[in-house]
């Protein structure tokens, strides 16, 4: 019985002079870019809006002291089936609209556009919400112009470039950058979904059916 004990005993203390397991790393808050899905039928002109929200406590925000904040960005859309769209633009929206920026650009090519802007801090400020609802803050607009060989049923999905899509301070600081690859910004997709220009219509017996539904409804009120 004691040599039992003791042998409990020794387990014990081999146990507890083990390294205790370490603690589940916490993911980093991320800030976030999002382009909106939306709706379009041929030879119309699509608005898809892109937002970022900003979320506390990531290396860039309205929560960070001046000189980190989110003053530029670089924002890189991807669209697929690019032989339906006759053209598209990539401009300021919603609350950087009203600002001037020290730099911008909108550089496209084949199923691909971009937008660059920088702003200065201090008489440009972006007024951001802190962790406001997702999506966040709009802060641009993509316009697509559809032509006739887009499809209805078909998709144009909207994806974000890893790689080129990131947010930075006025100064474009490489310790408070946020990118994919750093784990503290987070890209979500959208996509145009394409429709028909018409609207439902009823059949021509559904037409006759009408009419003499309100034909009859039409002989009971001279009743």
């Amino acid at each position: 019985m004691q040599k039992s004990l003791a042998r409990v005993a020794l387990l014990i203390a081999i146990v507890m002079m083990l390294p205790a397991a370490p603690a589940a790393a916490q993911p980093l808050p991320q800030d976030v870019i999002t382009v909106a899905t939306r709706t379009g039928a041929p030879n119309t002109v699509v608005d898809v809006p892109v937002y970022i929200r900003d979320t506390s406590g990531t290396p860039l925000g309205i929560d960070q002291p001046p000189g980190s904040r989110i003053q530029s960005y670089s924002i890189k859309v991807n669209y697929t089936n690019a032989s339906m769209v006759s053209s598209v633009t990539f401009t300021r929206a919603g609350i950087t609209q009203s600002l001037t920026p020290t730099f911008e650009s909108s550089p496209s090519g084949p199923g691909t556009i971009t937008l660059l802007d920088t702003f200065a801090e201090a008489t440009n400020l972006i007024p951001f919400t802190s962790n406001a609802p997702l999506p966040g803050n709009q802060v641009a607009h993509l316009q697509f112009t559809l032509n006739g060989t887009a499809t209805p049923g078909s998709t144009i999905t909207l994806t974000l470039d890893p790689t080129l899509t990131q947010l930075t301070d006025q100064a474009g600081s490489p310790g408070t950058r946020e990118t994919t690859t750093a784990g503290n910004l987070l890209l979500v997709a959208g996509a145009i979904n394409i429709v028909s220009a018409n609207g439902p219509t009823l059949s021509m017996w559904a037409l006759i059916a009408l009419a003499l539904a309100l034909g009859f409804i039409a002989t009971r009120m001279r009743l």
